[in-house]
C-alpha cells in the first residue's frame, strides 16, 4: 500500500490509546493500525508552504515558504507569543482570521510531559494541544475571553513554572507522576493578581493521556528528511507529533509540515 502528497501535523483523537491519523495529501492514514509493523518514508525534495502552497527550498517555522512567514496571520509571533496579540484593539495581520482565531476563549492551562509546565491554547484545541506535547495527564486552569490575556498570565506564570517541554524526556516516557493537578491548580491561581483570577476556569477535571507505543527508546536518534531522503523501519509507537522507530530513531512530523512524501508498508 502506498499513498503521497504533502504532509501535515497528524490528526489526533482523544481514546484509549490516543488514535493518530497521518494526513497525506488528500488521504488520512490510521497509524495506529500500522504500530508493529514495517513503513517507509520516502521525500524526493519536493516542500510546498502549508498557506499558499507555492514550491519553497526551505521550510521555515514548520512549513511556511519566506514571504508567508513574513505576512501569513497564522505564522504571526503572536502564535508563540500570545501576550503580544492586540486584536482587542483591531490590530493583526489579518483581522477576519484574528476574530476566529485570537478573539475567542482560549485555555491557560498545566500540563505534565516530563515536568509540570504553563501553556495556553485555544479552547478548541483541547486536547489536542495537550496530545501533541506528549502529555501524560494535564488540567484546565484560567479561561480568558481572548488570547492576548491568556498570554499575559502565562507570562505571569512562568516566574513559576516552566513553559517548555524536555522531548527527549517525553520520548522516553520520563514522566514525573508526583503532580497533583488540582491541588497544583489551586495554588497557582493563588499567586495571580485578582484582574487575572478572575479568569479560573471551574472544569477540574485531570484528563489522562495514554499514547498507542509497544515500546518506549532508551536512548534517542533524531531523523530528518533534510538528511535522509528515505526513512524506514519498524513503528514501535507514537507520542507527541513523533513517529517512534526501532533502533531509538524518532522523526518529528510536525517539523515536515509540507514535505511531498511517498509512504508505503504492507497491508
Amino acid at each position: 500500500m502506498e499513498y503521497q502528497g504533502n504532509i501535515l501535523k497528524m490528526r489526533s483523537e482523544l481514546d484509549e490509546p490516543i488514535r493518530y491519523f497521518f494526513k497525506i495529501g488528500n488521504q488520512e492514514v490510521d497509524m495506529n493500525a500500522l504500530i508493529g509493523k514495517q513503513i517507509r518514508m520516502q521525500f524526493d525534495g519536493q516542500i510546498n508552504c502549508i498557506s499558499c502552497g507555492k514550491r519553497t527550498k526551505t521550510s521555515f517555522s514548520q512549513g511556511f515558504c519566506y514571504n508567508c512567514l513574513q505576512t501569513a496571520p497564522e505564522a504571526s509571533e503572536t502564535v508563540m507569543r500570545p501576550e503580544l496579540s492586540k486584536s482587542q484593539f483591531g490590530i493583526a495581520r489579518d483581522m477576519e482570521w484574528a476574530e476566529k482565531h485570537d478573539l475567542i476563549d482560549h485555555i491557560v492551562y498545566l500540563a505534565v510531559s516530563s515536568e509540570l509546565k504553563v501553556g495556553v491554547t485555544r479552547i478548541h484545541q483541547v486536547p489536542t494541544r495537550w496530545i501533541d506535547q506528549g502529555a501524560a495527564y494535564a488540567i484546565r486552569v484560567a479561561q480568558t475571553p481572548n488570547r492576548h490575556i491568556a498570554g499575559v498570565m502565562e507570562v505571569f506564570l512562568k516566574k513559576y513554572f516552566t513553559d517548555k517541554t524536555n522531548w527527549r524526556d517525553m520520548l522516553k516516557n520520563n514522566v514525573a507522576e508526583n503532580f497533583d493537578l488540582q491541588a497544583e491548580k489551586e495554588n497557582l491561581l493563588q499567586l495571580l493578581p485578582a484582574e487575572l483570577r478572575q479568569y479560573r476556569c471551574t472544569n477540574d477535571e485531570v484528563v489522562n493521556l495514554h499514547y498507542p507505543v509497544l515500546e518506549y527508546p532508551t536512548k534517542l536518534k533524531s531523523v530528518s528528511f533534510d538528511k535522509e531522503a528515505v526513512i524506514e523501519g519498524e513503528l514501535k509507537g507514537i507520542k507527541g507529533q513523533y513517529l517512534l522507530l526501532d533502533q531509538g530513531r524518532v522523526l518529528n512530523v510536525r517539523k515536515h509540515n509540507g514535505y511531498f512524501l511517498r509512504l508505503s508498508f504492507d497491508s
